[in-house]
């Protein structure tokens, strides 16, 4: 049952690996001050406006997973299932930010409906050891 605060803590890791992206972008514009960061966005490149939405997208679906995570943690959940799914979500949410920072729509709404999935197995798997 470990893998699933391993899982959560390396979906943590996740949110911030985008805006790395983003980071470089800005150094390589010569952005010198910190006092307006968000004034800059519609001058980035195209890439690091996008890995900007992959790092803000991944906040969202980082809250329901955790919840998932945690639920099935707390539950006793202790199936293969649960646990290809806490490592499913997490493969498929950086491919998610990969896909989305190269602009492939199609993977990246796959890697979205995996995560998506992956969560509501969690859920779904914790519901069902709760009752039993």
């Amino acid at each position: 049952m470990i893998i699933f605060l391993y899982s959560i803590a390396a979906a943590a890791v996740l949110i911030y690996v985008p805006f790395l992206l983003v980071a470089y972008a800005r150094m390589r514009m010569g952005y010198e001050t910190f006092s307006t960061p968000r004034a800059m966005f519609d001058k980035l490149p195209p890439y690091a406006q996008r890995a900007t939405w992959a790092h803000q997208n991944t906040f969202e679906g980082f809250m329901i997973f955790a919840a998932a995570a945690l639920m099935a943690y707390v539950t006793g959940v202790n199936s293969s299932t649960a646990q290809v799914a806490a490592i499913a979500f997490v493969v498929a949410r950086l491919l998610y930010s990969i896909f989305y920072i190269l602009n492939i729509p199609l993977l990246r709404t796959l890697m979205f409906g995996i995560g998506t999935v992956s969560s509501a197995t969690l859920i779904f798997l914790s519901i069902i050891q709760a009752t039993s």
